[in-house]
């Protein structure tokens, strides 16, 4: 069974986690040092959760040390399910990326599928729910490649492809925009206007760059060719059930896009976007009006194009519907290549292009990595067509590459790697050649200097990477670690069950097993997620609008986008965290931009998300379907004579057969009373009604069970009709500045009230007996997590914000 949620706009799922954390008398709080892949695992995966007692960083103040025996239990019965021994890690010594100690606790025996949480029976804490099922990370992948549609550009968001939240209307297509887009060194010529829609904005800004799209594409490619299985036709996006694979969709809305980039002759625009600052700022994308324009070719976007088109038309190639488009981008990866050629040959390949008259990113490429560019290029057209000028090509400028003439094969030219790797399997490569790109790898994965290949015990969170490699967006080579390992591991180099290990391990560092145990994507709770990244830097989901915060903002960010991740190199010195923190503890779930430069840590872009779609497919059965329907509001009424009606909305449904209303006494142990049939599909607004003719006399909770034809379910929230003078707790205001009132329900007697700020530092501790006011000390303005406590028992914790 999968861990089922209903999408619920607002804050249903952390109202339905938050009803089964804090209301249910006895269930213990979730623990910050228990960290657990919080989607889950295969059956037959390796299963280990870390535990931390944090010494160095931003929550030194904090203390664990775990009991010799954990326990693992069953989420729906609290029945303990399996029972083993902790290990230490390490001796016990403190790590110096995290600045922690830890533990490590295996339960991989446990293969039964269900859902499960990992449980200290001596401190009364747990980890996250997640489960154990064959494809734990199906809807994760659909979140996952959704952040591309979202991220187009020229494209309204509608339903049912966008959820309600993150509708909007088509960008940049007014005047002078992306249809009428100017030369940006003769912005007065419309005589050399250009059509250049589509495509996606490339990170937290709405511009676009050519050079940018190289190893993004390459990923996607190969995470189609890898895994095509995955990549079914059902992600649902405006070219769904076409009979082409959705990835293979997805990537040709850049592809299109790029070939508008290009001219006749090979030559190849670099970028495209906004002038200054100033300009193309607002949220949502289609209130923009500025003008856009693009800049100037230069050899760097050729390479590009001749290196990315060219794998693009061995993969298009197999699809019989789009044999024809394949040839189009055969055609023009051989006229950029041609266009780059002269350049090449006489060493004048062009890196200062770009000056910074279309803001933002620097779309230069340097000598080399062009260099690499038209050698992937060769081995592509090669492979594609043969021709012995492209293999005569390769074997007279591998050696020149990056990779070869250093030796070091990491996760600076990964793209470079797939396609040495690649041709040195490809019949008529030249053998000397092949058996050169072979030695060099193997030399590097035997010898491991850096510890990039197989499996390591250096990382307490158990996916290791170098400390340098914790840079600004450092989860892409935290991702492409794995991606490289893989490719090592299809060129038939190293050891199998090593590189393996490595790569799969790789994978639940996204998903929680980390310092800060957080997902580093966006808004994941609707897919199973316990703590997710909440806020990220893109100018749709910016500082102050509806979609700032996942948590606390009406609508906030859309799901899935890969925050760029910790960054040791972070330049604000007044902002700790992330500045000063140990490596793997320089985050911030923050986006407030300038002046603290939040895009240095929270900034999505397409090259991260696409590297994380890679390894993910690797963990990944191929896609069903997606979740069948969106929920716009769900609420109840008491009536007389010991009655309820409940109503709720649905804003688009996909096969979906009914809806259960299930009822409890105590927000564990539901019981169907009653159902409604659904609409099957369609993607107008539906209301529906049902009334409770019975309900009991103490505080009754209710919520959805959504069923769909082929009898896969979601959950709604839960919500509750309170009895006997029971009032749900309560606080304002919020935001607060030096008090809060603090409601509570009655009987509930003396508990602990804490406020704990975001670094997970408890900076108020209050004792109070019944609902009343509290007095909030002088601490900096911010949000604070406010928690009522009894014991054990966590009863409540809602954001709060301090002026």
């Amino acid at each position: 069974m999968r861990k089922h949620y209903l999408r619920l706009p607002g804050k249903g799922i952390l109202t339905l986690l938050l009803c089964l954390m804090l209301s249910v008398q006895g269930l213990a709080q979730i623990s910050q040092f228990i960290h657990v892949d919080q989607f889950g695992y295969a059956p037959t995966a390796e299963k280990v959760a870390v535990l931390s007692n944090p010494v160095v960083g931003y929550n030194a103040a904090l203390s664990y040390t775990p009991p010799s025996t954990m326990e693992v239990r069953n989420s729906a019965t609290n029945a303990v399910v399996f029972t083993g021994p902790v290990t230490v890690w390490n001796n016990g010594n403190t790590q110096s990326t995290s600045g922690d100690q830890g533990w490590w606790f295996d339960f991989s025996a446990l293969t039964t599928a269900g859902t499960y949480y990992v449980f200290d029976p001596v401190g009364n804490q747990r980890s996250a729910v997640f489960e154990i099922t064959t494809n734990p990370y199906g809807n994760v992948m659909l979140a996952a490649m959704k952040m591309f549609y979202y991220n187009r550009c020229n494209m309204a968001k509608t339903a049912p492809y966008a959820q309600s939240k993150w509708t909007d209307g088509n960008n940049f297509m007014h005047a002078l925009q992306d249809q009428q887009c100017r030369y940006v060194y003769d912005q007065t010529n419309a005589a050399l206007e250009k059509n250049l829609t589509g495509g996606w904005f490339d990170a937290g800004d709405y511009n676009k760059y050519v050079s940018f799209t190289h190893s993004p594409l390459h990923d996607l490619l190969y995470a189609y060719e890898e895994n095509p299985a995955v990549f079914t036709d059902n992600f649902n996006i405006p070219e769904s059930k076409n009979g082409i694979s959705d990835l293979l969709d997805e990537v040709k809305w850049e592809l299109d896009w790029l070939f508008k980039m290009t001219n006749a002759d090979g030559s190849t625009h670099n970028k495209m976007g906004s002038r200054n600052y100033s300009e193309n700022v607002s949220s949502p994308p289609s209130v923009n009006v500025d003008g856009r324009y693009y800049g100037p070719v230069c050899t760097s976007a050729s390479a590009t194009i001749a290196s990315v088109f060219s794998h693009a038309a061995l993969v298009y190639a197999g699809v019989p519907a789009l044999s024809a488009y394949a040839g189009q981008l055969e055609a023009k990866a051989v006229s950029c290549f041609n266009y780059v050629l002269p350049f090449y040959n006489s060493n004048t390949l062009q890196t200062n292009c770009d000056d910074g008259s279309i803001v933002s990113g620097d779309a230069d490429v340097g000598v080399g990595p062009q260099r690499n560019m038209m050698v992937i290029a060769a081995i592509y057209l090669f492979e594609r067509t043969g021709n012995a000028v492209y293999n005569q090509f390769v074997a007279n400028n591998y050696a020149g590459t990056d990779v070869m003439s250093s030796g070091y094969w990491g996760v600076d030219a990964t793209e470079l790697q797939d396609a040495l790797l690649r041709y040195a399997k490809l019949p008529g490569a030249n053998p000397t050649v092949a058996a050169a790109i072979l030695n060099s790898a193997g030399t590097a994965v035997n010898g491991n200097w850096n510890d990039f290949f197989g499996w390591t015990t250096a990382d307490l969170y158990r996916a290791f990477m170098p400390d340098w490699s914790y840079h600004w967006g450092s989860n892409m080579p935290k991702a492409d670690y794995a991606n490289v390992n893989r490719t090592m591991l299809k060129a038939g180099l190293g050891s199998t069950a090593s590189l393996q290990r490595k790569a799969a391990e790789q994978i639940h560092y996204f998903h929680g097993v980390n310092p800060q145990g957080v997902v580093y994507l966006s808004n994941m709770y609707a897919v199973g997620g316990d703590r997710c990244a909440n806020e990220i830097y893109h100018t749709w989901f910016n500082d102050g609008t509806i979609y700032d915060n996942a948590l606390t903002s009406p609508n906030g960010p859309a799901p899935g986008y890969v925050v760029g991740g910790p960054n040791a190199d972070y330049t604000i010195g007044g902002q700790s965290p992330p500045f000063g923190q140990p490596r793997q503890k320089s985050y911030l779930d923050f986006n407030t931009g300038w002046p603290t430069n939040s895009w240095e840590i929270t900034e999505p872009a397409i090259y991260y998300q696409a590297a994380y779609v890679r390894l993910l497919a690797h963990s990944t059965l191929p896609i069903e379907d997606p979740l069948p329907v969106e929920l716009a509001g769900f609420y109840l009424k008491e009536l007389d004579n010991r009655q309820a009606q409940l109503y709720w909305k649905t804003v688009s449904e996909t096969d979906n057969d009914r809806f259960e209303i299930e009822r409890s006494t105590d927000a564990v142990d539901f019981r169907m009373i009653g159902e409604l049939k659904g609409h099957n599909t369609t993607s107008v607004a539906h209301h529906y009604t049902f009334t409770d003719t019975e309900t009991p006399a103490v505080t009754t909770y209710y919520r959805l069970k959504q069923v769909d034809f082929d009898g896969q379910f979601d959950y709604s929230r839960i919500i509750a009709l309170y009895r006997k003078g029971d009032v749900p707790f309560r606080v304002g205001p919020n935001p607060l500045s030096d008090y809060a009132d603090l409601q509570m329900p009655p009987y509930t007697g003396i508990v602990t009230v804490k406020l704990t700020s975001m670094a997970g530092v408890e900076v108020m501790r209050r004792k109070m007996d019944g609902s009343g006011r509290i007095l909030i000390p002088n601490v900096a303005k911010g949000i604070y997590l406010l928690s009522v406590e009894k014991g054990n028992e966590k009863l409540f914790t809602q954001r709060i914000f301090k002026n």
